[in-house]
């Protein structure tokens, strides 16, 4: 069970380390992977990944991934070639991580080409890589509450592990507690690696869940009160219950929109 001390200092490193500035707009270079390698990326969202997005997918610098917190935040980026590209970008959902400081980012090709003017696709695909702006915005998922799915190296009774879907908003989803549907007897669950959080400390029984979720320098509990049945499967999403839509608030001054 969760220790009174214990939370309070889980909500100081959490407020401490909250990014400012998140939507503010960002210089950088960004490149792109074929489509496919989407399904390999380090959040571990698999063939899923080409679900999310419609495909609009990239991978992120480690200042974006935040050691797998920053799976699923969603970025506006342009490039700043004006004959090639459009004004309004295109939005992408981080999927993976980048290890190539070159870029901030390396997105799928057709989120590549989407950044381009009507019939100007393959002429930017062909320049490789590409000054880009770019600022992170909230997530909307429509119809989609904040959903889990049981991965496939759970081992009931002994083993969950779940995966983070459809995280909504301007948010990133810190610390998970589990217990058992009417219980008051919490186990803290560990980030694996990217959206994939894990526990060997397994209540039996149908499973609730509560979230620690950060917006910019806001920190706050979110339950979901039934999620598991007692018979979860593996393999299988479970919708939440509950969307997460909040906005992160700006700790910067002045914060450049870049007129977007």
């Amino acid at each position: 069970m969760a220790q009174p001390h214990f939370l309070c200092m889980l909500f100081f490193l959490v407020l401490s380390s909250a990014t400012a500035c998140d939507r503010c707009v960002h210089q950088s270079k960004a490149s792109y992977f074929s489509d496919a390698a989407a399904s390999s990326g380090a959040c571990g969202y698999g063939s899923l990944a080409l679900t999310i997005s419609g495909g609009h997918v990239a991978a992120g610098v480690s200042s974006l991934y935040k050691q797998g917190a920053g799976c699923g935040a969603c970025f506006q980026i342009r490039c700043k070639d004006s004959k090639l590209c459009s004004s309004k970008g295109t939005k992408v959902t981080l999927t993976d991580l980048n290890h190539n400081n070159q870029t901030d980012f390396v997105l799928t090709s057709r989120a590549f080409m989407a950044m381009a003017n009507k019939g100007k696709g393959q002429d930017v695909l062909k320049l490789g890589i590409v000054d880009v702006e770019y600022k992170r915005i909230p997530c909307e998922h429509k119809n989609q509450n904040l959903a889990i799915r049981v991965e496939e190296s759970s081992q009931k009774p002994y083993y969950l592990a779940i995966k983070l879907l459809y995280q909504g908003g301007q948010t990133e989803i810190v610390a998970i507690d589990v217990a058992q549907v009417g219980s008051s007897n919490w186990s803290f669950m560990t980030r694996n690696y990217g959206a994939v959080w894990d526990s060997s400390r397994v209540p039996n029984g149908a499973l609730q869940f509560r979230f620690v979720v950060t917006s910019g320098y806001d920190g706050k509990w979110v339950w979901a009160k039934n999620v598991l049945p007692a018979d979860w499967k593996i393999g299988v999403i479970y919708d939440s219950g509950v969307q997460i839509t909040d906005i992160a608030q700006e700790g910067c001054s002045p914060c450049d929109d870049g007129n977007w």
